[in-house]
């Protein structure tokens, strides 16, 4: 069963929840919404209480209108994230995010290290990094990021004009069996097609105010204090670099793996996931970061995906 939770700003975010046990949350990427995560949290929630949540801007979430750079900013959604968990009456959490979902949880893991137990990113670098990797025709798979990177007005105007053909486009570009999406295809593009102003927000502010806050961070010298579990393609190498390398300097307890499943592994390889997810906890629990489930928790359901 589903429920809107007040995030942050007061702004209402959807989430599913099931299962009992130490909390999981899965925060899901582009173009896509929480649904991505049903093979995972038929697994995972055997034995931990699991949230999977629509980003601000996505899916059945709020999509305020962006009146600054920081209304779709990582930080302001991984404040979303600490709320919904909050709400929900648990403690520390392991935080599981997919591409966008993934940056909001790097996000999250640097503003909110008191929370976060155990991080696990989905095939991405952090945004600092991924800016810097990316050159040449090698980037042309990320000319989105430079289309809804321009100011307000000509993104929002070209991907409305066509807005299921632009979904559409990534959903069979990225995943080596697009059939995966069989059941769920329509409503990623019905979903997005709603939401093109705040998914292009969200988007601009990654070349903006998310940028500066990871520039900040680094120069900072900051870094993640928790097990942090990777999953990611190895797209690094085409672009001569080390994914792992990049990652090890933000997370010093790393745990790095690379798949052949393609961009949208949970759908695609969701045991992958899982044992990725499992062994994080398990790191994060013997560390003593992730404990007991308070008694306040609330009562969990059945998943709505």
């Amino acid at each position: 069963m589903d429920e809107l939770i007040t995030g942050a700003d007061g702004v209402r975010i959807a989430v599913d929840v099931a299962g009992a046990g130490e909390p999981v949350v899965l925060l899901h990427g582009f173009p896509q919404t929480r649904r991505m995560w049903r093979h995972v949290v038929a697994d995972l929630a055997a034995d931990h209480a699991v949230v999977a949540a629509d980003l601000r801007g996505y899916g059945d979430s709020d999509a305020p209108p962006a009146l600054d750079e920081d209304t779709y900013s990582a930080r302001s959604m991984a404040r979303d994230v600490v709320a919904v968990v909050d709400a929900l009456g648990f403690g520390r959490f392991t935080l599981v995010g997919h591409d966008r979902g993934a940056l909001v949880a790097f996000r999250a893991g640097l503003d909110h290290p008191d929370r976060i137990a155990g991080l696990v990113c989905l095939d991405v670098v952090p945004t600092v990094d991924s800016w810097a990797v990316l050159h040449g025709v090698s980037a042309a798979v990320a000319f989105h990021l430079y289309l809804m990177a321009q100011p307000p007005g000509l993104p929002e105007a070209l991907i409305g004009a066509a807005p299921r053909e632009f979904f559409g486009h990534f959903l069979d570009a990225w995943a080596t069996d697009p059939a995966v999406f069989a059941d769920v295809r329509e409503h990623y593009l019905e979903a997005s097609a709603a939401r093109v102003p705040s998914i292009v927000a969200d988007f601009r502010a990654s070349a903006g105010v998310d940028l500066a806050h990871d520039v900040a961070d680094r120069d900072a010298g900051r870094t993640l204090s928790m097990p942090v579990g990777v999953l990611q393609q190895d797209w690094g190498a085409r672009l001569g670099q080390d994914l792992a390398a990049r990652w090890r300097a933000w997370a010093p307890d790393l745990d790095h793996r690379l798949t052949t499943a393609g961009h949208f592994v949970a759908e695609q390889a969701p045991a992958e996931v899982t044992s990725l997810v499992r062994s994080v906890v398990r790191s994060a629990v013997q560390s003593g970061r992730q404990g007991p489930v308070p008694s306040a928790a609330r009562p969990v359901r059945s998943p709505g995906a």
